[in-house]
């Protein structure tokens, strides 16, 4: 098993994109990035830890590779917007990738010209990519959010749309038992 830890805006929002992989065997949502130590959500939320939300994902190599992770990645949050995902804005929203060795770093800033040599966005990705210092898990209740929250209206409004369009777009990297395989 290897790690990835990325940061793309709402962790209750892309946990729940990232557990569907087939190959992931492990989401935790928590923080990373801040110099304040084993923060809280209600600090983190202030702005002033400079943590940002993030997603620690334990995955087989062998089922899904890092590139296929940072293709979910750019593909499921606005890269372009400093410090903001939608109606969420603040440092700990921002777009992240945390490398956890050379070769995650090398890829993700690869990925990330490619990107923004191609055109695909019509502004500048402004991604941070940065080594991985201490992760932090969220609070339990953090954990699993959408799957045990989905019938909540912040999950039901922003979260569920994301989630459905994330599975018709990457049926075929889905779990089996969501793809139907």
């Amino acid at each position: 098993m290897e790690l990835a830890t990325f940061g793309n805006g709402c962790f209750w929002c892309t946990e729940a994109i990232f557990q569907d992989l087939d190959g992931v065997e492990k989401v935790v949502s928590g923080y990373a990035g801040g110099h304040v130590e084993d923060p809280t959500y209600k600090q983190v939320c202030s702005g002033t830890t400079g943590h940002a939300e993030v997603l620690q994902i334990t995955y087989d190599p062998q089922k899904i590779s890092y590139d296929e992770l940072l293709e979910v990645f750019w593909q499921t949050h606005d890269p372009t917007t400093l410090n903001r995902q939608g109606n969420d804005v603040g440092t700990q929203y921002r777009s992240v990738i945390f490398y956890h060795n050379q070769e995650q770093q090398q890829l993700a800033e690869k990925y990330k010209q490619e990107l923004d040599a191609s055109g695909a966005f019509d502004n500048p990705i402004v991604t941070f990519i940065e080594p991985l210092p201490t992760f932090y898990a969220a609070e339990d209740y953090h954990q699993n959010y959408f799957n045990q929250n989905g019938y909540q209206p912040y999950c039901s409004f922003v979260i569920r749309p994301k989630v459905d369009k994330f599975r018709k777009v990457f049926k075929h990297k889905l779990k089996p038992e969501l793809s139907g395989r």
